[in-house]
């Protein structure tokens, strides 16, 4: 790619089941400039997260989809390369939702500074940004987590849900989460602290799910659905809690799934084990950024939260790293590098 041209990643079509790299366009545009109480930031690092699947549809969600022929969403840390705007300098890094394209215009709402001698910026995406925020209101809010309970996470090795099983495990849980492959579910045992790991590709799944919860469930952090939560239902204990972040199995779906009619099993669960589900999405607890930040940025330092991130460079590399997210590919946090970090 060349230097003096802005490349951004559109919206081509709307998926019909699983996205192809034909629902996306790379395209040039020029470099915008600055205009009154603007500014414009080359991206560093882009986020790929799970939930812009969801924005590539036109149905009705909590937030609008992307347009055809508009930029795809996406968070994005960048440093301030032009500034009209009298809260940003030139040189600033900064963290906003400016979608995938290496230069963007910005007016500043949204934006914030990022102390690069806190921690690396490309955090600012993860552990300590929506993932972790989100892994931290949702435990706090609606799981409610107690010491001795067992708390079952999905997508154990992702962004959110290993961030999940860490803080249950600084709250006293027994944490058993579940994850796509052996590899996967070693390194969740062994590289975050979690009791088990059990995955959902053997066939035994959910029998190993029952042996690995003799005590039954009592919080289960809902990031996938389908086959693993038919198998995490039988398990629930009297008030248990299920605080629902993702639903990836159902992601790329175009109808409703085939065989019989679970809708009554479940509600029969919910009243007789007095269930609480929720669903929620991150910014519903926004209020509660600073306390996030504090107690993220503390277990960090003390070793009590590990992270991973997945790198992949280059921005005309995201739609095909998109499209291995949603089928499990990645372990961690995926990133985009789309320019050199010059804060390492």
């Amino acid at each position: 790619m060349t230097t003096d041209t802005n490349h951004q990643i559109t919206l081509a079509a709307r998926p019909r089941g699983a996205p192809k790299s034909s629902d996306f366009r790379l395209i040039e545009t020029a470099i915008p400039a600055p205009g009154d109480g603007e500014v414009v930031v080359r991206s560093i690092y882009l986020s790929l997260d799970p939930y812009m699947r969801g924005r590539m549809n036109e149905a009705k969600s909590y937030a609008a989809p992307v347009g055809i022929g508009e930029v795809m969403e996406g968070g994005v840390v960048g440093q301030v390369i032009a500034s009209k705007n009298h809260r940003f300098s030139q040189g600033d890094i900064v963290f906003g939702y400016l979608g995938w394209q290496e230069y963007a215009l910005s007016n500043g709402k949204g934006l914030r500074k990022l102390d690069a001698s806190q921690a690396p910026v490309s955090t600012a995406l993860g552990i300590l940004g929506m993932p972790g925020m989100t892994a931290y209101t949702g435990l706090s809010n609606i799981g409610r987590p107690k010491e001795g309970e067992t708390l079952v996470v999905a997508a154990a090795s992702g962004a959110v849900g290993s961030t999940v099983g860490q803080i249950g495990k600084i709250r006293g849980c027994r944490v058993v989460g579940i994850a796509g492959g052996a590899e996967k579910c070693d390194l969740v045992v062994r590289e975050l602290g979690f009791d088990a790991c059990v995955d959902h590709h053997d066939n035994a799944f959910a029998q190993n799910l029952k042996q690995a919860c003799p005590d039954g469930i009592d919080i289960y952090w809902e990031n996938v659905g389908g086959e693993v939560f038919e198998a995490v239902l039988p398990l629930f204990n009297f008030f248990a809690r299920m605080p629902v972040c993702g639903l990836i199995a159902h992601y790329n779906a175009t109808s409703l799934p085939e065989g019989p009619n679970r809708v009554p099993l479940l509600m029969r669960s919910v009243l007789t084990n007095r269930l609480h589900i929720q669903g929620f999405i991150v910014w519903d607890y926004a209020s509660q950024q600073a306390e996030f930040e504090t107690a993220m940025s503390g277990w960090i330092k003390d070793g009590k939260v590990k992270y991973r991130e997945d790198f992949v460079d280059g921005l005309e590399n995201a739609p095909e790293a998109f499209i291995g997210l949603l089928e499990g590919r990645n372990f961690g946090k995926l990133v985009i590098k789309t320019s050199a970090d010059p804060t390492i």
